[in-house]
């Protein structure tokens, strides 16, 4: 910025929660003279990472989940769908197809309760199985 033919540089000043942009280097009704401090050091302790980050699930786990949320989707119905529609991978529909079939003849014999306990633990060692032997890295529609 020029004044009066001298080159003095704005600076940037935060007042509270907002920023001033002042050409003088003062700030009034900022506080005490250390309130920057306090704010300075709040801002840099609020940037810290939380030591309670959560953790990524397993590839597995994820697999399972999609799985078994569809094929309890897909139970009742008469066909399969799209799997592309669905969100899954060629090889994760593969999985679906035995377990819904699995499933569908459960709930013949025993009834939706034991069904439903099928598709869960078959859909975990499907997904388990799948990614033991490699899983979706065997190509972009495994």
């Amino acid at each position: 910025m020029r004044t009066g033919g001298a080159t003095r540089p704005a600076a940037v000043v935060g007042c509270g929660m907002a920023l001033v942009l002042v050409t003088s280097g003062a700030c009034t009704g900022c506080g005490s003279s250390d309130s920057g401090s306090r704010t300075t050091a709040a801002r840099t302790a609020s940037a810290q990472p939380s030591a309670t980050a959560p953790s990524a699930t397993a590839p597995e786990a994820l697999c399972a989940r999609v799985v078994t949320y569809w094929s309890r989707k897909v139970l009742d119905s008469h066909t399969y769908g799209d799997y592309q529609t669905m969100g899954l991978s060629n090889g994760q529909y593969d999985i679906l197809r035995d377990v819904v079939d699995a499933a569908r003849a459960a709930k013949k014999r025993q009834g939706a309760a034991a069904a439903d306990r099928l598709i869960v633990s078959r859909a975990r060692q499907g997904c388990r199985d799948w990614y033991r032997t490699g899983g979706p890295s065997n190509g972009p529609w495994s």
